[in-house]
């Protein structure tokens, strides 16, 4: 039997930052806990130097706040920051459909039209994982045929701080994004339409902005 190589540090860099931002969005561990790189590294089987530089990622990217030698601890849920990520990611998709429209195939558009349908589906249940799930899917078909990596990496840098916020209004009873909107930017895409394409890709993006409005009104009333 052959030796198996290594795991790359940066592999391991990766996984530990992976698995603690899917839990903090997830809301697996809560807005203002605080988090300590030794527990951590024994859940996740690794070594503190890992975790290490996940949190310091975490920390750049707004989900982790850090205070030296004093504590560090998940940032809470502020709906300013949510519609500045908002903002620039609705750009990034801007950008992504309108180069991406003229390239895609038959293929990328039923993969898009697949992934509303599990999208629609996961509404209908009250399933929010599998319908952030179907939602990305189907707004990464754009962000990978547009092939434009500074744009993917910055979607990927915002899209956590966006799904905090989505995930607490649908528990609170609220609802993910329409499916009627993304059948809306299917139909421009399928009809190669670009201008139609990207009108309907601002609209979506602006119902975060108007969701992390409604969430400060909430936060205020609630004070």
């Amino acid at each position: 039997m052959e030796a198996l190589r290594p795991v790359p540090r940066t592999l391991l860099r990766d996984r530990a930052y992976e698995s603690i931002r899917d839990a903090i969005v997830a809301g697996e561990i809560e807005p203002g806990a605080v988090v300590r790189d030794t527990e951590l590294a024994e859940q996740l089987g690794l070594s503190r130097a890992p975790v290490r530089e996940a949190f310091s990622r975490l920390v750049d990217e707004g989900l982790l706040e850090s205070k030296p030698q004093s504590y560090t601890r998940v940032t809470p849920v502020v709906a300013d920051e949510v519609r500045d990520a908002a903002a620039v990611v609705g750009a990034m998709h801007e950008l992504a459909t309108r180069v991406a429209v003229p390239r895609l195939r038959a293929a990328d558009v039923a993969g898009m039209r697949a992934a509303n349908e599990r999208f629609a589906g996961a509404v209908r249940t009250g399933d929010v994982d599998a319908a952030l799930r179907a939602d990305d899917e189907l707004h990464d078909v754009l962000v990978r045929v547009c092939g434009n990596r500074a744009a993917a990496a910055t979607v990927a840098r915002y899209m956590p701080l966006i799904r905090r916020l989505e995930r607490r209004r649908f528990g609170e009873g609220g609802t993910c994004r329409s499916a009627g909107l993304h059948e809306r930017l299917i139909e421009a895409c399928a009809d190669g339409d670009v201008d139609g394409a990207v009108r309907v890709t601002a609209e979506i993006w602006r119902t975060l902005a108007d969701l992390a409005d409604e969430t400060d009104r909430t936060d205020e009333e609630a004070r």
